[in-house]
């Protein structure tokens, strides 16, 4: 890529950020540098808690409650971010340099329309008047490839999926055509279809006005078609440093190999149940909707005890609509739902203590699934008192043998907050607190789609433990087809609200595949730079 300047856009010298815990203050990035030309783009990737979010933010002059920048330099355009007045920080932000978080949902405000959120920075940073954003909101919603893109801004955050709504804060991240983005995980919620037309998009955009990027991700074939160059992180420092050709071909610190090495984890299938065995769900011909527009269509499937059924398909395609309603958190509009051969409730408040207890679900989104204002300590010990009723040093027991189970200290965790963990801590959490009710089924709503590929292996190998010991059924929904391949026993392919395909793992993920799945299988990206504009001349020439 041509760069635009000689001199660099962004310069971090010794940046240096310490966190305050219940000890005092401590070293969370230590000594980083780096430089950013226009135009270029420079992936972070590393472990959930290797100081990539918090770079990220310091980029723009910012950090997290709780942390202060004790060292270092950090130049935006010749400006002093660290000593400049917090006044010209936020003027900055938004316009010059925007963000786009993990979190879509966390990031919106619920109570406003989409697209009057986005033209506020257009407006506040009198960059265009308010038809004008309204105008170029809908031209990128459409590049983003969202449904209904002249109508879709008139709807709140939760009336969009959760990849509809990262789509969408995207778009607004650009809408001032900022000189540097910060993208902090932007894909993490989408399906890969829908990545490749949004990766797309960030990539012409940052072409086209010679925008500066840093592209924050744990998904290393990501990262590949991203970035010009790659630093690797871990525990605050850097690892390694190159252009990411040579870095994907030959990366020179073990390390950095064992990052490349983790996407090969494969859980052995188990064999299918014995005819007659009674599923621990059944899913009988569901139709079910919203505000009268129907989402699901006769769905059917069935899950075995001790197994895991993967449920992939595009955003909208109907998953966790699905989950809401096993869980009686969405009536349907027809079918019924059983567990171990008797109709559940359609409404979870008329299910028994123990029903509840039984169906747990994992939440794709940790930042919104936890309480902020609770300690881990109570988010995880609730259960506990609710459905085994204990208390006093029984609890404490309990929540310290949960916290081991995700491999967090006690010592450590028990007392902070969701506030002070980062987003893979976060999700492990939600994980203990769906164990600590002992579930004998398991939703587990795209749950290492925040995590790093260690830290996703670790936390697949765990669920694969715990369910080989306590006989558990997952639901595993994803779009991620390497998780399904590492985990599935059976595969469900769903689109536009109806069940595609079904069956075994190696029936459904072996040739000759149905149309659509073959589509999924060609959008999953493989660790070869060159991977997305092969996949985009095909796409390109296939339209034509």
């Amino acid at each position: 890529m041509s760069l635009a300047s000689k001199h660099p856009l962004l310069t971090i010298r010794n940046l240096c950020i310490e966190g305050r815990g219940e000890s005092g203050w401590t070293e969370i990035v230590k000594g980083v540098d780096l430089s950013l030309q226009r135009g270029e783009i420079l992936g972070l990737i590393g472990e959930s808690g290797a100081g990539k979010s918090t770079i990220g933010l310091a980029a723009m002059g910012y950090t997290r409650d709780g942390c202060r920048i004790s060292e270092g330099e950090i130049l935006f355009d010749g400006i002093d971010l660290r000593n400049a007045p917090e006044s010209q920080r936020r003027a900055l932000r938004g316009r010059r340099i925007a963000y786009v978080a993990q979190s879509a949902a966390a990031s919106f405000n619920p109570a406003h329309r989409l697209i009057d959120q986005y033209v506020e920075g257009p407006i506040r940073h009198h960059v265009m008047r308010r038809t004008e954003a309204e105008q170029d909101a809908r031209a990128l919603y459409q590049r983003m490839q969202l449904p209904d893109p002249d109508l879709i801004g008139l709807r709140y955050p939760h009336q969009v999926s959760g990849g509809q709504l990262q789509r969408a804060m995207t778009a607004m991240a650009m809408a001032c055509r900022p000189d540097l983005i910060i993208f902090d995980e932007p894909t993490t919620a989408l399906d890969v279809t829908t990545q490749i037309e949004v990766l797309r998009a960030i990539r012409d955009v940052i072409r086209r006005f010679g925008t500066a990027a840093i592209y924050i991700t744990h998904d290393l074939a990501v990262v590949a078609q991203m970035a010009d160059r790659i630093k690797v992180l871990r525990y605050g420092a850097e690892v390694e440093d190159a252009p990411t050709r040579a870095m994907i071909e030959a990366p020179t610190q073990a390390y950095t190999q064992s990052l490349w090495a983790v996407r090969s984890l494969q859980i052995p299938a188990k064999p299918a149940p014995p005819i007659g065995t009674i599923p621990v769900i059944e899913v009988c011909k569901v139709t079910a909707g919203y505000d009268g527009n129907l989402a699901l269509h006769d769905v059917s499937f069935s899950i075995h005890p001790g197994r895991t059924v993967a449920v992939v398909g595009e955003s909208g395609s109907g998953k966790s609509t699905t989950a809401r309603v096993i869980t009686g958190l969405l009536r349907p509009a027809g079918g019924e739902v059983r567990m171990n051969g008797q109709i559940l409730a359609p409404d979870y408040r008329h299910r028994s203590k123990d029903t509840l207890r039984q169906i747990q679900m994992i939440y794709q989104m940790a930042d919104t699934a936890l309480n902020p204002r609770q300690r881990i300590s109570e988010i995880i010990g609730w259960p506990v008192q609710l459905y085994r009723g204990l208390s006093g040093r029984a609890l404490e027991a309990r929540i310290r043998e949960l916290l081991g189970l995700i491999e967090l200290d006690p010592d450590i965790y028990m007392h902070r907050f969701p506030g002070e963990l980062s987003g893979g801590q976060k999700q492990r959490i939600g994980i203990a607190r769906a164990l600590a009710a002992e579930p004998s089924f398991i939703i587990c709503d795209e749950v290492t789609s925040a995590l790093d590929q260690l830290v996703a292996e670790e936390i697949l190998k765990l669920l694969s433990r715990l369910q080989t010991e306590l006989n558990l059924a997952y639901m595993f929904i994803t779009h991620d087809i390497t998780t399904v391949r590492a985990i599935a026993d059976d595969v469900i392919v769903m689109q536009a609200g109806r069940v595609i395909e079904s069956g075994e793992k190696p029936v459904v993920l072996s040739p000759p595949y149905e149309p659509y799945t073959q589509r999924l299988l060609a959008s999953v990206p493989e660790m070869d730079p060159d991977w997305l504009d092969h996949v985009l001349v095909q796409r390109d020439d296939m339209a034509h």
